[in-house]
C-alpha cells in the first residue's frame, strides 16, 4: 500500500533532533510522497532544508498561516511572493481563517486568504486552507472563485455534514487526519455521506496524533492508523482507502509516484 501525507510540518523544530529517521520511518510504512504548508519567513529555511533531505518525496507550498497575519502581514506577503519566484511549489497555503486563538487580525486574515486566492488561480495551483472556528466563512470567500478554476483541500476538516457536502460540491477536497481517531469528535458522522474520492489523508504533524499517540508529537508515519480508522468508518477495505486517497492526492497536486 502507498500513501501520502498531504499535509506535514516536518521543518519544525519538534524533529530537529531525528528529522531525517522520523522521515525513513514513515517511508517504512508505505509513505511515498510529503507535502509541506508553509507558515512564515521565520520557517522557510528550515522548510527548503528539510526538502532537501528527499528532494524527490518532499513537495513545498508557498504562503502565509493565518496564525501568522500579523502588523507585518504585508511584509510576509513579499517574502511569499520572492519565494515563488525563486523556488518551485506545489499548493498555496497554507492560509484561510483561524478564529480559535485570536480574534485580533481577522479583516487582515481575510485579506491575506483573498491574495493567496489570486495566486492560486494565476499559478493553477490547488489551495490549502485552514479554517479552524471559520468553517463558514471561509466557505463564503472562497465559492465566488470557483469559476475560475479554483481547488484544493479544507485542511483538518471539523466542520458539519452540510458543509463537508458543499466543499465537495464546489470541487474541494477534505483533508482528514487524527482527530478521525479521536472519542466523540463527530468526524465520522459528518463525512459519513462524503464519497472517498473527495478525501485525502494528512497528519499536520507534529500536531493532532491519532489515538494512542494523542497528546504526543505526531508523525507522517501514523497516516496508516488515520487510514485503518476511515476504512472502519466507511466499512471498506484499509486497501481501498490507501488506493484512492493516494490517487486523489496525486491528481491535485499534479504529481506521480516516482
Amino acid at each position: 500500500m502507498v500513501f501520502i501525507d498531504t499535509h506535514t510540518h516536518l521543518y519544525t523544530e519538534e524533529f530537529n533532533n531525528d528529522r531525517k529517521e522520523i522521515i525513513l520511518s514513515a517511508i517504512g510504512q508505505g509513505l511515498s510522497q510529503f507535502y509541506l504548508p508553509a507558515i512564515d519567513s521565520s520557517t522557510t529555511q528550515a522548510m527548503l532544508d528539510t526538502k532537501n533531505l528527499f528532494p524527490d518525496r518532499i513537495f513545498l507550498m508557498a504562503g502565509l498561516h493565518p496564525c501568522s497575519v500579523k502588523e507585518n502581514f504585508k511584509e510576509e506577503l513579499k517574502h511569499v511572493v520572492s519565494f515563488m519566484e525563486i523556488h518551485d511549489f506545489s499548493g498555496i497555503g497554507e492560509t484561510g481563517l483561524d478564529f480559535y486563538w485570536d480574534t485580533t487580525y481577522v479583516e487582515e486574515q481575510k485579506e491575506s486568504l483573498h491574495r493567496h486566492i489570486e495566486w492560486a488561480i494565476h499559478f493553477k495551483k490547488p489551495l490549502i486552507l485552514h479554517t479552524r472556528n471559520s468553517t463558514r466563512e471561509t466557505i463564503e470567500i472562497v465559492k465566488p472563485y470557483i469559476s475560475q478554476g479554483l481547488t484544493g483541500i479544507f485542511h483538518c476538516f471539523s466542520g458539519t455534514a452540510e458543509e463537508a457536502a458543499e466543499i465537495v460540491d464546489m470541487g474541494f477536497f477534505l483533508g482528514i487526519g487524527g482527530v478521525i481517531t479521536f472519542k466523540n469528535s463527530g468526524l465520522d458522522k459528518a463525512i459519513s455521506g462524503i464519497d472517498l474520492s473527495h478525501i485525502v489523508l494528512e497528519t499536520d504533524s507534529p500536531y493532532l496524533a491519532p489515538v494512542p499517540y494523542r497528546g504526543k508529537r505526531n508523525e507522517s508515519g501514523y497516516i496508516p492508523l488515520i487510514a485503518k480508522k476511515l476504512a472502519e468508518v466507511r466499512k471498506v477495505e484499509l486497501e481501498e482507502v490507501a488506493r484512492i486517497t493516494t490517487s486523489n492526492a496525486l491528481n491535485i497536486y499534479k504529481s506521480s509516484l516516482s
